[in-house]
């Protein structure tokens, strides 16, 4: 069979693959802890999965959902935006109900570039943005992002050749893989910077409800101008442990959130009603239940953080995210660490390198794993170091 270019050239998806050599491991008998993947091993909220559980037994909801969501649903996603970040949207307008961000990030891609435009892609980076931009035949130009720079991206010396063909400016923060997180003052900048050369941003806050301390991740869409050039992507995944669900929404410029519901309605039927109602019941839900979920968070954060950096793994403590950023040891690249580190103690975890240049010499650990596991990760990695 004769498969397209496209295909020729995608590379598999690094977490798929990872969950294979997991499974092979496992299979001959090596317990293998898996500090790899943001996926939340705590369960959904039971309020959340008492209302999928009831609108299951509706057979209305069996039929073919709205295209484009609720009404009920749009209504719920406003109304804990403006509660959580004081910003006000129009139901159906400025908000699309998504099948999990990453479809967004890509729809969000294909409806603005054209083969032969430039996306501004920071790095590291999580890999979708690149698939994003050069399924479509764009072409990715890559900004460091370093702890020199606080990983931000350097806007200001773009060159000017790049400049008049780029169309899409990603941003993910808090960051992935990095963990960092953007100050009010940075998406100031870059609302300018986007209105100055007609560049959309895609901002990708799929961290924004895993925070620590007194901080708070800052929306793009709370600058004034910012639904003129930006849309803004949260889901339900990280947020209320609803990863499997699939739920997520895109919020900001409506015409840019019109055009993901054009090609998602050619597409995919709308999301599944019960999830719907499941993800109205999380949006619900008091903010006291998320300062709860984080205080686990912070503790497994702690333990990840004084355990790199005890082993000579230097690791920042982070103010959101579910990931630490921690230096491998100097005789060792990025890769060669994670697989060394995987045959020798049994832990799994992410190349720095697997994001991006930029991201040489670093692995990133995740926090979905119990104090227990992670402990004892720690104390395999040291044994073997």
């Amino acid at each position: 069979m004769q498969l397209s270019k496209l295909m020729q050239a995608l590379p598999p998806y690094h977490f798929a693959d990872a969950k294979r050599k997991i499974a092979e491991r496992k299979a001959v008998g090596v317990d293998v802890i898996n500090l790899s993947m943001g996926d939340p091993d705590l369960p959904a909220p039971a309020a959340v999965v008492e209302r999928l559980c009831a609108a299951m037994q509706d057979a209305e909801n069996h039929r073919y959902p709205e295209y484009r969501g609720m009404r009920a649903l749009h209504e719920a996603i406003a109304a804990w935006f403006e509660q959580r970040f004081a910003v006000r949207l129009t139901p159906e307008r400025d908000i699309l109900p998504l099948l999990g961000s990453k479809e967004g990030l890509v729809y969000a891609g294909a409806a603005v570039l054209n083969a032969g435009d430039v996306a501004l892609v920071p790095d590291p980076y999580y890999t979708v943005y690149v698939t994003a931009s050069s399924t479509v035949g764009a072409h990715p130009y890559f900004l460091q992002l370093t702890e020199q720079n606080g990983y931000l991206p350097d806007l200001e010396h773009i060159p000017a050749d790049i400049l008049t063909k780029a169309r899409i400016l990603w941003l993910n923060y808090p960051n992935n893989p990095t963990a960092a997180c953007a100050p009010r003052e940075f998406f100031e900048r870059v609302v300018a910077f986007a209105q100055r050369h007609n560049v959309v941003i895609i901002h990708d806050m799929a961290y924004a409800e895993v925070y620590f301390d007194d901080f708070r991740p800052t929306s793009i869409l709370q600058i004034p101008g910012a639904s003129d050039v930006a849309v803004e992507l949260h889901s339900l995944s990280k947020t209320y442990n609803m990863a499997g669900f699939r739920a997520a929404m895109l919020l900001g410029n409506h015409e840019l959130v019109d055009a993901v519901g054009r090609i998602k309605s050619n597409v995919d039927s709308g999301m599944f009603r019960p999830i719907q109602y499941a993800a109205i019941e999380a949006l619900h839900l008091p903010p006291s239940w998320i300062q709860q979920r984080n205080a686990i968070y912070q503790c497994r954060r702690d333990l990840l953080v004084q355990g790199c950096n005890a082993m000579g793994m230097h690791a920042h403590t982070t103010k959101a995210g579910l990931y630490v950023w921690a230096r491998v040891p100097q005789r060792f690249t990025a890769r060669e660490f994670a697989t060394w580190l995987f045959d020798k103690a049994g832990v799994f975890v992410t190349a720095g390198s697997n994001f991006g240049v930029a991201g040489e010499g670093y692995v990133r650990l995740s926090m979905t794993t119990d104090e227990e596991r992670i402990a004892t990760a720690l104390e395999r990695m040291k044994a073997v170091l």
